[in-house]
């Protein structure tokens, strides 16, 4: 059943369309990332499922109930939409304890002492700051003091959880371990939740399906694996991780395979299954880490196998990363440790067909 459906959703600033009519159904229990550059309006939809602020146009439907219909008149407070929110500033108040910063939700709904006393404590059990309680906000480290949002989130036991990068204030080896302890979180509790953000690597990690967002318009909407794998535009294949972008031509596509052929001359296969279909021009995707590396031969007689030079090379630590030189193209190639190479070097390139996608030439 879906707990949060958008129809047709629309939201201007003066003249300009932060948000130009998107439409999205959200499932229960799911955990779904709004991902995009800044300006393309991610925060200004969950801003407007959460009644911060009011749509121009379009329909908003949470739990089976309306909560935003403008051509109808229909607009529910956001204290009435059962829903829980965590901001990217966490909004704690310092003058308060951990369970008083908790608990206020709780006391503007007018609910008993007793069952106040009980949320809380069941929901700092459940995020592990329960030996915290007692401790003013300026005493909190930044994970502490994010764990005590989401705590406050979680504490009105909401139908939708919204979160507004709630990590990018964090450093990065703790957003990388709050990643996990997030989504493990809401695994255990199943709450449905819509998260914003501009890091990749975040949504790969934390969703069961990515909303791809440009200029106020939904670009791509999968998992994270067909995102990553199979995006279905440039802008998508560029945003979700490094890619090599190649323009082609097509020269046949009559079998399984497809003969392809760069600007520099260099001709490669694909898969015809990865081929946007009637496609005669356009450009070839590659992912660095497909593109492999070796010395002269090392590959026999593969198709797709080429030369190049060495522009680049960076150590890591847990790999390497190349930029090689095609001709006029520049390459970039992302390899394990082992594989150590300078700059200068006459290296091979090889590709598997499979893993190259072509994607026709955009308006």
């Amino acid at each position: 059943m879906a707990v949060v459906t958008v129809t047709n959703l629309r939201k201007y600033f003066g003249v300009i369309p932060a948000v130009d009519g998107i439409s999205l159904e959200i499932q229960e229990g799911e955990f779904v990332t709004l991902l995009g550059p800044s300006g393309c309006g991610k925060t200004t939809t969950l801003r407007l499922i959460a009644g911060l602020e009011e749509n121009d146009a379009g329909e908003i439907w949470i739990g089976g109930r309306i909560v935003s219909a403008p051509h109808n008149g229909v607009f529910v407070l956001p204290e009435k939409r059962e829903i829980g929110m965590v901001f990217q500033s966490y909004a704690i108040w310092p003058h308060m304890t951990v369970f008083e910063n908790v608990a206020f939700p709780l006391r503007i709904r007018h609910l008993g002492r007793a069952v106040i006393r009980e949320k809380v404590e069941k929901v700092l059990t459940l995020t592990g700051i329960e030996d915290l309680a007692s401790r003013l906000a300026t005493q909190l480290s930044g994970g502490q003091q994010q764990r005590v949002a989401i705590a406050r989130a979680f504490a009105v036991e909401p139908a939708v959880l919204l979160m507004d990068e709630p990590l990018s204030n964090l450093d990065a080896k703790l957003r990388d371990h709050m990643r996990f302890e997030l989504r493990e979180l809401q695994r255990r509790t199943g709450v449905t939740t819509i998260y914003v953000t501009h890091d990749q690597a975040e949504s790969m990690v934390l969703s069961d399906r990515i909303v791809v967002m440009n200029k106020g318009r939904i670009e791509q909407v999968g998992a994270p694996q067909e995102i990553y794998e199979s995006p279905r535009s440039k802008f998508v294949s560029d945003f979700v991780g490094l890619v090599n972008l190649i323009e082609v031509d097509v020269l046949d596509l009559s079998g399984e395979k497809c003969r392809l052929r760069a600007k520099n001359g260099r001709e490669f296969l694909c898969e015809a299954a990865r081929v946007s279909s009637e496609v005669r021009n356009g450009v070839a995707l590659i992912r660095p880490e497909n593109l492999k590396l070796g010395r002269d031969g090392v590959f026999g007689n593969n198709v797709n196998t080429f030369e190049g030079i060495v522009e680049s090379a960076t150590y890591f630590g847990d790999h390497r990363d190349y930029q090689i030189r095609d001709g006029d193209l520049i390459l970039r190639s992302k390899t394990d440790t082992a594989v150590n190479f300078a700059r200068g070097d006459r290296v091979t390139l090889y590709v598997h067909p499979r893993h190259i996608l072509v994607l026709g030439e955009e308006k």
